[in-house]
């Protein structure tokens, strides 16, 4: 079983999971295009996401951008910041203060 957007102007507006023969034989007339996009980002970068894009120059499915100050890495198609992830990252949780700019400390509770 595959994984497919429907991509209409660049957004992708659906994303399903079927057999190969199904996409052959599927009749759709709304506007768009089915894109096989897959799990792994093995090919087109990445996993296409409802509500993200995709860059037919490219190949490249992309997320939703995230916040206003983060760019898109042209070379891996992922939104980064623009402060990198504290390195202790891994045992402290933090989320993104777009006010601020920083990466704030999560609370354990």
């Amino acid at each position: 079983m595959g994984c497919f957007a429907k991509v209409v102007g660049g957004k992708v507006v659906n994303v399903i999971s079927a057999d190969q023969e199904f996409m052959d034989n599927m009749v759709d007339t709304s506007p768009g295009t089915w894109i096989e996009t897959f799990k792994d980002g093995s090919q087109r970068k990445n996993l296409a996401s409802k509500g993200g894009s995709y860059d037919i120059a490219a190949d490249a499915f992309y997320a939703k951008k995230p916040f206003d100050s983060w760019t898109l890495n042209t070379t891996t198609y992922q939104w980064e910041p623009p402060v990198a992830y504290p390195s202790d990252g891994e045992t402290v949780g933090y989320t993104w203060n777009e006010e601020t700019q920083t990466w704030d400390a999560v609370e354990a509770e």
